[in-house]
């Protein structure tokens, strides 16, 4: 069951390195956003994926 857990979290954290990696390289290609964006959405986004972690970590 440990290792189940283990293999869960270093999946979950493939997939995120890999997601990180794919979105810098969109975001390097498009224009920088306007000074009036509302950036602070994303925070969900980010956050997802670590309360996922820990979430698999723990149970």
């Amino acid at each position: 069951m440990e290792g189940a857990k283990m293999l869960a979290v270093a999946l979950m954290i493939a997939v995120l390195v890999a997601v990180s990696n794919v979105a810098g390289v969109a975001a390097a290609d498009a224009p920088a956003p306007s000074p009036t964006s509302d950036a602070a959405a994303f925070a969900p986004a980010v956050l997802a994926p670590l309360v996922a972690m820990v979430w698999a970590f723990f149970y």
